[in-house]
């Protein structure tokens, strides 16, 4: 036989799905990283740093090694191999050295028989440090040739200026500053792992990752071990979103396992997650933008300062993408931006979902409400005007080369009806719900806007690539494929694209029997599961491997014409295939001008919010979402509507609700019970159209959607509470008291 295209197959490409781990999280049955266990591990734990700046003068161990049951306590002298580590630059040192710069620095680490006794244990290391002055202030350590360097290289750690045009006057003009809080990426799983010491001298590492590779990368020079003897499984991942692209206990395990010979399996607590990972930049912004008296923009000016705190993360990342999306999906001629990532004594910022291009939205949509009302137009009209399409060139010079129906994106939301008003006899529809904190007085009902466009994939030139393995064999009479990859899956449903590709794929020869192996480093690197990119790249590696596997076939077929897929694998073997996917090139932004083609693919969601504000009490209920969203390609839509909740939760809470609070570089609330995040009480009905625009470019012509919800979340849920209360609001997330006290707060 020869393989035919059937279309889609059942539980393939376009069909939604059922995800093979639902259940079993749903049941609590689910194996995370925290509940591995071997018997005869033992437990690491972590000592950190009370200050945000401080050099350290003795370190004295002694008392911690003294106590029972203390198998190891080690410090920065312990490090077998290189002393810092980065995925950037290797600027973080392993275990603090002669200065800490963040308060949670990791400073000594203590394996011990139990994990209160290593605890215990760690709490007795006394450690003198000298406190100095710290930098807290992002403004200040970019543009202050007087603040204190937090590193000797200096503060800014990339500045990355966007210049086209040379018009900046124009008949109306509208100028604003905004500031966006420290979000986190809240996982509910906190960091967690299991390293096990190896007879030939290396260590296998169980772990919570999003991309194995780069951590492996990262911690075998700083254990003197070649990375084939650094060997990384993924182990159940409790979330994610940004929040583990960076190293976290991965090392401090590893070197625990072999200075002891045992297991150790390391587990933070909520309050030491809130320290052991990176959170989203805080950003000041200052926008100028310049249009007609009928609302055409003919210039923006920008400056936006992204606080990357105490080290480097992917905060250069970051900047570009603020740089090079910092105008939005909009077209415009003239366009001067500075973009700047700066060191401080806050808390290390890194990856977060939607990574820089986040802040600069909440910052230009707000710019976009000012314009519309000094033009006397709607906020959809403003934005319908400006809209980019097809053929539209960015600030950057790069030209959208696929379909961006924004302007049919908002007409189409705009048309979408209103949410009846509140009963106000049903205290549960008010601000304040359940707590009954108002009978309907001084609720005012608002309706705002958001749109945004995120970049998908690596940019600026990274070789952004993913590998997969495809074996075809057969088992209980019936062709069988395993697939391999080193992908994560992070809770975005990673295991059942591949696992629909496959069957598309190879459905001309019946198949339906898939296995996804769990992902290790036996196989080549799949990149990072971030910048919405597994289903692009590692879908077209499997994608392309099972093609692969299908043209081998086929050549079997035409020879043996009789033999069905099961017979010619029983005869002639299994088949195998390895591919590497690349998308298309992308280039470096240059360094003065910003101008390249930068991005690889682009993404747009639009939303609109509807909220009832008690504006006495500063309470906001958010009554309605609706959103509208390209994805090109609609892999399996039950998943991707649940991404688009999931993006739309995470920007609600950073417009109203989700902040890490930081005073004079101490964090104030490394807890869920102040670090507030919205429950399913919070969220509120969601309208989602999800359109299908193919992207010629891109596998299954699919585009990228994890992170666009994100974008325009926050800035139609704020410009919603602005239309209602008549407040300006600045600042994300808002306040209680930025409402009902606005002068205070």
């Amino acid at each position: 036989m020869t393989s035919i295209d059937t279309g889609a197959p059942v539980l393939g490409v376009g069909r939604p799905a059922p995800r093979p781990d639902g259940t079993l999280k749903v049941t609590g049955e689910f194996a995370f990283s925290s509940d591995l266990w071997l018997d005869d591990m033992i437990w690491g734990t972590t000592l950190r740093s009370p200050h945000p700046a401080a050099r350290i003068r003795s370190i004295d161990v002694g008392p911690a090694l003294a106590m029972p049951g203390v198998l190891a306590v080690l410090t920065h002298e312990d490090v077998p191999g290189d002393k810092h580590y980065g995925l950037n630059r290797r600027d973080q040192p392993v275990l603090a050295i002669d200065r800490v710069r963040y308060q949670g620095e990791p400073v000594a680490l203590v394996a011990a028989d139990h994990p209160e006794q290593a605890r215990r244990a760690a709490a007795a290391i006394a450690v003198r440090y000298e406190t100095t002055e710290p930098v807290t202030d992002a403004r200040r350590a970019a543009f202050d040739p007087g603040c204190p360097k937090v590193h000797d290289s200096g503060n800014v750690l990339r500045h990355q200026p966007v210049r086209t045009g040379s018009e900046f006057r124009a008949p109306v003009v509208v100028r604003g500053e905004y500031e966006v809080g420290m979000q986190d990426q809240a996982p509910l799983g906190p960091e967690s792992g299991l390293a096990v010491p190896a007879p030939d001298g290396g260590v296998d590492l169980f772990v919570a990752t999003q991309w194995l590779h780069a951590d492996r990368d990262q911690i075998a020079p700083c254990l003197a071990l070649p990375p084939e003897l650094v060997r990384l499984s993924l182990a159940g991942v409790g979330g994610a979103f940004g929040a583990r692209e960076d190293l976290s206990m991965q090392t401090h395990a590893c070197m625990l396992a072999l200075r002891t010979g045992r297991p150790v399996k390391m587990v933070y607590g909520r309050e030491e997650s809130f320290f052991g990972h990176v959170h989203r930049h805080p950003a000041l912004m200052r926008y100028e933008h310049g249009a007609t008296r009928d609302g055409r923009l003919i210039y923006v000016k920008a400056e936006i300062v992204l606080d990357g705190g105490a080290y480097c993360s992917t905060s250069p990342a970051v900047v570009g993408n603020a740089a090079s999306l910092g105008v939005g999906p909009y077209e415009v001629a003239n366009v001067a931006i500075d973009a700047y990532g700066v060191y401080t004594n806050n808390p290390p910022c890194g990856a977060m979902r939607g990574f820089g291009a986040v802040q600069a939205c909440f910052a230009y949509e707000s710019q976009m409400d000012r314009l519309a009302a000094a033009c006397g137009v709607s906020p959809v009209e403003v934005r319908v005007r400006n809209a980019v399409s097809q053929g539209s060139r960015l600030a950057t010079g790069q030209v959208v080369d696929s379909p961006a129906p924004l302007a049919a994106m908002l007409r189409e939301l705009e048309g979408f009806p209103l949410p009846p008003p509140a009963v106000p006899a049903d205290l549960r529809e008010l601000p304040g719900g359940v707590s009954q904190a108002t009978h309907g007085e001084g609720v005012r009902r608002g309706v705002g806007y958001g749109v945004g466009i995120k970049n998908i994939c690596f940019s600026e030139g990274f070789d952004d690539s993913s590998t997969a393995v495809v074996r075809l064999s057969v088992s209980g009479g019936e062709p069988h494929a395993l697939v391999r990859t080193a992908a994560a899956e992070v809770g975005q449903g990673l295991v059942t694209v591949q696992e629909q590709i496959t069957r598309t794929e190879l459905a001309g020869y019946g198949v339906r029997q898939v296995t996804i192996a769990p992902a290790d480093t036996t196989v080549a690197s799949a990149g990072s599961s971030s910048a919405s990119r597994q289903s692009y790249v590692t879908g077209g590696a499997v994608r392309a491997a099972c093609q692969a596997v299908r043209d081998r076939l086929d050549a079997l077929a035409r020879r043996h014409p009789g033999l069905p897929a099961a017979g010619l694998l029983e005869r002639f073997g299994p088949i195998e295939e390895t591919r590497v996917y690349r998308h298309r090139p992308t280039y470096p932004m240059d360094p003065a001008t910003g101008q390249g083609a930068s991005h690889t693919q682009l993404a747009l969601c639009v939303h609109r919010a509807v909220v009832d504000v008690d504006v006495e009490l500063g309470l906001v209920k958010v009554v309605e979402l609706a959103a509208v969203q390209d994805v090109g390609r609609a892999l399996n839509p039950v998943a991707l509507e649940g991404q688009i909740h999931g993006g739309s939760a995470q920007g609600l809470g950073l417009a109203l609700m989700e902040e890490v609070r930081v005073v004079d570089g101490l964090v104030r609330n490394p807890s869920f019970t102040d670090y507030l995040i919205p429950t399913i009480l919070d969220m509120p009905p969601m309208r989602v159209s999800i359109l299908e625009y193919p992207d010629p470019a891109a596998p299954y012509g699919l585009r990228g959607a994890g992170e666009p919800p994100t974008l325009s979340s926050t800035p139609a849920i704020a410009a919603a509470v602005r239309d209602a209360t008549g407040l300006a609001l600045a600042r994300v997330p808002i306040s209680p008291a930025h409402i009902a006290m606005p002068a205070s707060g």
